[in-house]
């Protein structure tokens, strides 16, 4: 009954049905089957909301609206551009890399899509860029959002799965510069091979050093917050939590007195989209942590564990089984899902297998960078063709490469070389 229930949570999110509404009725479903106490389940599902990391969700979402309507996601994007122009494939690479800076910041990846690809994308096809492939490289790029720390979907995995957030942090931090890396080298490859990218002449060499002093001053204030978020979380000054509040005064005062591009008006439409993509968010969790609570009563998690062992008993096969369920779930249902259902549901299966919980973490990330960006649901990807004005026929070919030739080959990495992702958590003493 509870493979049923994931079942028909698939379902229901293939035809369309909206996230939130899709949990409400696989709720009802496991409430009927196993004739559950509502009163009870309702208590325990707010109990679970009860818990002050979850503070971090919506200062985190705010920050990174803050970024776009502030102006600090243009300075970052300027800053780096200077520092890669006139390099083949630069402009490419530094929309990878602005996604990265971004992550570190705000932690999620529509984000990212919105504010980095409404400024990059056109950019990027006066250079010769295909916009198809932009889209696709935005879409990739933009899950960096979710392995660079500070990350939304590690906050949500670390309270369904009670794992430390700051070691969760720091595990996805290896993967994530793999990521970085391998999309940086096929961008340069493809760039002047498949399509061509032509550099503007600078004019004179004095006009070059005055323009890149400018573009570095003007985006000292943009890059001093992931010093301040990182740097608080991991030199043991504040918390996640208490970072992410940092994170957003620091935006609304760069924003209002530095930069000038926020006005009242923003400020007020930031917070109104923000709150309005936390309450979704909450609403998930909320029905999340009961269909939880029910499967776990149920014993599903340790009856799935059995099944499979039974039929496995190699670790590498059981790696390689999570793995591909963790990619096929996450090409149909959105990274949310993956992380509070899907993800916590095998994780007695991968800890049976010798996995630690904090590698498993980076495990779900990766798999969900794969997943965000592949059809047929492919959230991440559709939001990047949108912001590209690209129908998605022509960003799935590019999306499908980059995911053979750098997406699948770091999860794989992340997955068989422990240390990937261990090694800096064991570094910086929070595991």
């Amino acid at each position: 009954m509870g493979v049923l229930a994931i079942l028909l949570l698939i379902v229901l999110m293939t035809i369309g049905v909206p996230v939130a509404w899709s949990f409400a009725a696989v709720l009802a479903y496991l409430v009927f089957i196993y004739d559950v106490n509502m009163t009870t389940l309702l208590l325990q599902g707010f109990r679970s909301l009860d818990h002050i990391i979850l503070l971090a969700l919506p200062l985190f979402v705010l920050a990174g609206y803050l970024m776009k309507s502030g102006g600090i996601a243009r300075r970052l994007v300027d800053f780096i551009e200077m520092l890669v122009r006139g390099r083949r494939g630069g402009l490419g690479a530094s929309m990878v890399y602005a996604s990265g800076i971004f992550g570190a910041i705000s932690g999620t990846a529509s984000g990212a899509v919105a504010s980095i690809g409404t400024i990059m994308i056109g950019p990027l096809a006066e250079r010769g860029y295909p916009r198809g492939y932009a889209s696709a490289l935005l879409g990739i790029s933009s899950l960096l959002g979710i392995l660079i720390p500070p990350s939304v979907t590690m906050i949500l995995f670390g309270v369904v799965t009670r794992q430390s957030i700051t070691a969760l942090f720091a595990a996805t931090i290896g993967p994530a510069l793999l990521l970085m890396l391998g999309l940086t080298l096929f961008n340069r490859f493809c760039a002047g091979r498949l399509f061509t990218e032509n550099h503007p002449d600078d004019t004179m060499p004095g006009q070059k050093i005055a323009s890149r002093w400018s573009i570095t001053k003007s985006a000292l204030p943009a890059l001093s917050l992931p010093f301040l978020i990182l740097g608080g979380i991991y030199g043991g000054i504040c918390t996640p939590t208490e970072a992410a509040a940092v994170a957003v005064v620091a935006a609304i005062i760069i924003g209002f007195f530095f930069y000038r591009d926020l006005t009242l008006s923003r400020l007020r439409d930031s917070v109104v989209a923000s709150a309005e993509t936390t309450g979704t968010i909450m609403l998930i969790l909320l029905f999340s942590f009961m269909i939880g609570r029910i499967l776990t009563a149920e014993r599903v998690p340790q009856e799935l564990t059995e099944w499979i062992t039974t039929l496995v008993q190699n670790p590498l096969l059981i790696l390689l089984i999570v793995n591909a369920f963790l990619i096929i779930t996450g090409m149909i249902m959105d990274d949310l899902s993956v992380t509070v259902v899907i993800a916590p549901l095998l994780m007695p299966l991968v800890v049976s297998a010798g996995v630690d919980p904090i590698h498993y973490g980076a495990i779900v990330a990766c798999s969900v960078v794969i997943g965000a960006n592949s059809p047929p649901v492919a959230p991440i990807l559709y939001m990047a063709c949108r912001i590209g004005q690209v129908s998605i026929h022509h960003a799935i070919m590019p999306a499908i490469w980059m995911i053979l030739v750098v997406g699948l080959p770091v999860m794989m990495v992340t997955t068989f070389i422990p240390e990937v992702s261990l090694f800096i958590p064991r570094m910086l003493g929070v595991m």
